[in-house]
C-alpha cells in the first residue's frame, strides 16, 4: 500500500512537471479561433479568466505551416543559435578538457588558488561580470557579433569543474603503469583520459548545450542587430495574431534541446553517480 501510495505521488509529480510541454503541443495544434477564445482575457482587451484545454477541439497545423513557410527570421534565428551552441561547445571542448585534466593530474605551483578562482567564477551570475565583459568585448571590436557570445563561453569554468571531477577518479595506478611501459603525457591523456573521463565530456557538453541553446540576458546585451539574435530572441512580443506560429515556435525550439537531454541522459546519471561516489 505504501508503495502505490509513493508511486501515485511521483506520477502527480510527473505530470505538473510535463504539464508546460503539454500545454505548449496543444496550444502550436490550435487555430486561431480556439486561441483566441482561450487567450482573450490575457492577451486582448476581453474581461474575465483566462481557460486552456488539453486536446484541441479542431486540431490544425496551421501554426506550423505559417512558421516553417513564411517566417523566413525563424530559420536565421535558428541558425544563429546553432552557430553560436556550436562555437561554444566547441571552445569548452578545446579548452575545458585541457584545463581540468591539468587541475586533476598534475601540481604546479599555485595550483590551489587558481582553482579556488575558477570555483569563485563559476558560481558568479552573468549579471556580475556583465560590465567587465561589456567593457573588454568593446575594446576588442566584438560586440554585435557572434564571437561576443562565443568566447566568454567557451572559457565556461563550469565545464572545467565537471570534467575535474571525473579526471581525478582515474586511479594514479593506471596512469603509473602507462608511464612504466613507456607511455608519454599525451598517450596517456588521449589513449586513457579522454575515453575514461567521457563520461564527464559528455555531461559537460550535454550541460553546456541546454544553457547556449536558451541564451537571453547575454544576446541583449552584446548584439544590437536583431538579425544576429538566437532562437531565444524570437518571442520577444506575444498578440493573438500570431499566437499559434508562437507556439509552434515554442515547440521547435525545444525539441532540439529536448533531444540532446534524452540522448546524453545516462551520461548526466553518471556524472550524478561518479560524484556521490567520490564523496
Amino acid at each position: 500500500m505504501k508503495q502505490k501510495l509513493i508511486l501515485f505521488f511521483l506520477v502527480i509529480l510527473a505530470v505538473a512537471a510535463c504539464y508546460p510541454i503539454i500545454f505548449l503541443i496543444a496550444g502550436s495544434l490550435m487555430g486561431y479561433q480556439e486561441l483566441g477564445a482561450y487567450l482573450a482575457p490575457v492577451l486582448g482587451e476581453a474581461k474575465g479568466f483566462a481557460g486552456w484545454t488539453l486536446f484541441p477541439m479542431y486540431p490544425t497545423l496551421r501554426g506550423y505551416v505559417e512558421l516553417l513557410l513564411d517566417s523566413p527570421s525563424f530559420f536565421i534565428m535558428f541558425w544563429n543559435s546553432a552557430a553560436i551552441t556550436g562555437g561554444i561547445l566547441i571552445g569548452q571542448l578545446l579548452t575545458g578538457v585541457t584545463a581540468a585534466w591539468g587541475f586533476a593530474r598534475y601540481e604546479f605551483a599555485g595550483k590551489r588558488v587558481l582553482f579556488t578562482i575558477y570555483i569563485a567564477l563559476m558560481m558568479m551570475p552573468f549579471q556580475v561580470t556583465m560590465l567587465s565583459s561589456y567593457l573588454i568585448l568593446n575594446k576588442l571590436g566584438l560586440l554585435n557579433t557572434h564571437w561576443a557570445l562565443i568566447l566568454p563561453g567557451a572559457f565556461s569554468t563550469f565545464s572545467v569543474f565537471l570534467m575535474y571531477r571525473f579526471f581525478t577518479s582515474i586511479p594514479e595506478a593506471v596512469m603509473e603503469s602507462a608511464r612504466l611501459d613507456g607511455a608519454g603525457e599525451w598517450q596517456i591523456f588521449m589513449y586513457m583520459g579522454l575515453p575514461l573521463g567521457s563520461g564527464g565530456i559528455v555531461s559537460a557538453m550535454v550541460l553546456g548545450f541546454l544553457e547556449c541553446w536558451n541564451l537571453i540576458e547575454q544576446p541583449l546585451t552584446f548584439l544590437k542587430d536583431k538579425s544576429l539574435w538566437p532562437l531565444s530572441l524570437y518571442l520577444p512580443e506575444i498578440s493573438l495574431q500570431d499566437a499559434a506560429m508562437a507556439f509552434a515556435a515554442s515547440v521547435i525550439t525545444l525539441a532540439p534541446a529536448l533531444f540532446v537531454f534524452l540522448a546524453g541522459q545516462d551520461y548526466l546519471e553518471q556524472g550524478i553517480v561518479a560524484a556521490a561516489v567520490k564523496e
